[in-house]
């Protein structure tokens, strides 16, 4: 459920219309829904209110901020208590600029430096998901010459395929993430062993946009298992992250994925009887359907085997059709009578820049403004500058009211990132 719907034959944002905001802001832009976020972070929560809670303790809903890290949009999460799970000091900062406490953050990620890991230790952070034995030699150190404690819990990588896209599955044998199950139980006794650290727990992520629950499943009972070995073997196991990747619909007609519920009421099941803290990193499902792209067709062209709209917003605005062949529903914000069949593309000098292919659409003519629908997650942040294109602006509302919640980037911010070298200055 989303909070964009038609009102008077024109596409609103909550209370806002579109047309009047796109008049005032200036297209592309992103416009993101306060309601459609929070209640798709409170039926998430919802979700798990079977889960047994080890000493009373309520688990951690750690918000992926890697899939939408503008700061209103966390700070609207965090003012409803949840956490940030991130993968980088950019998004440990941006988690604490928008007010997530720091014994709130996790920080995941496979590539984690030396100087990410000091900062986030010397923040005080909830815990790190580590990915390797190395990485626990490397914050040993860190913590022993800083005098600190590094909370710990090793990523385990279950070999489980997640029935999602390749580019997108991170739990399969071949996958970069995590340490291999097989090797969890010596990797905890490293952890256990090392100065300065202190081993808490496991936990797994196998990828996103799920859209079965066998795998978690699956991946789950490979948690509650190892949890049972590292026990018997003297360790205290008290908290285990399950990840994230629950999927959502975006594509309308289509069989739904699993609802949080579904998904809460087999967390409650295979959990039961673990007693630990359970940890979670939502992402996609908060934000996806929080959020449109609303662009404006400069011109319907024929061309020699169909029709082409091509629209002000690019590949360098919403890169998922292009790198994943991702479908996003695409609407008229005020549609007009008919139908056609049409590529939609943007003006971006590549072939790939290319939403959809030969899709059924309402009539369309230059000026028109469409949606691309369910883009509130992995859509901005991917976003690059290529062709020199300034980044477009986001919007956040809130009932009947709205804030430009980033800029425009101007095309002069943009040049002057650059600087000529001063040999280039001299006369030729």
């Amino acid at each position: 459920m989303d909070h964009f719907d038609a009102r008077g034959g024109v596409l609103h944002a909550e209370e806002i219309d579109l047309e009047r905001l796109a008049a005032e802001i200036g297209t592309p832009f992103y416009c993101y829904s306060t309601a459609t976020i929070e209640r798709h972070y409170r039926v998430f929560v919802e979700g798990l209110a079977g889960i047994d809670r080890a000493g009373g303790e309520a688990p951690l809903v750690a918000y992926a901020v890697k899939a939408n890290p503008n700061l209103s949009v966390i700070a609207t999460l965090a003012r409803l208590g949840a956490g940030a799970d991130v993968v980088s000091i950019g998004e440990l900062a941006r988690a604490r600029a928008a007010g997530v406490p720091a014994g709130r953050i996790v920080f995941s990620g496979v590539g984690k430096t030396e100087a990410e890991i000091a900062e986030a230790l010397g923040a005080g952070i909830y815990q790190f998901n580590v990915e390797s034995e190395a990485e626990l030699g490397t914050l040993s150190r860190i913590a022993v010459a800083a005098g600190a404690i590094a909370t710990v819990a090793l990523r385990v990588n279950p070999g489980i395929e997640a029935q999602t896209h390749a580019k997108i599955s991170t739990g399969g044998d071949t996958s970069k993430f995590g340490i291999q199950a097989a090797r969890i139980p010596a990797a905890y006794a490293l952890a256990a062993s090392l100065p300065g650290l202190r081993a808490v727990g496991i936990g797994v992520h196998i990828g996103s946009q799920l859209t079965s629950l066998e795998p978690l499943e699956a991946a789950f009972a490979q948690l509650g298992g190892l949890a049972t070995t590292l026990r018997a073997q003297g360790n205290s196991v008290e908290r285990i992250d399950l990840g994230g990747g629950l999927g959502i619909p975006y594509r309308a007609g289509t069989a739904p994925p699993p609802t949080p519920a579904d998904y809460g009421a087999l967390v409650a099941r295979a959990t039961r009887g673990w007693g630990v803290r359970l940890l979670f990193e939502p992402g996609r499902m908060i934000v996806g359907n929080a959020g449109v792209l609303i662009a404006r067709v400069i011109t319907v062209k024929a061309g020699a085997r169909g029709t082409f709209v091509v629209v002000d917003a690019a590949m360098n605005d919403l890169l998922r059709p292009s790198l994943y062949g991702a479908w996003h529903d695409i609407v008229a914000v005020r549609p007009r009578a008919g139908t056609m069949t049409a590529t939609v593309v943007g003006p971006v000098c590549e072939s790939g820049d290319t939403f959809a292919e030969d899709r059924a659409l309402p009539v369309l003519e230059a000026g028109d403004l469409v949606a691309f629908m369910t883009a509130g997650a992995y859509g901005a942040t991917m976003a690059s500058t290529y062709n020199s294109r300034p980044l477009v602006p986001e919007v956040l509302v809130d009932g009947a009211r709205h804030a430009v919640v980033r800029p425009r980037l101007s095309i002069e911010t943009l040049i002057g990132l650059d600087r000529i070298a001063p040999w280039l200055k001299e006369p030729a």
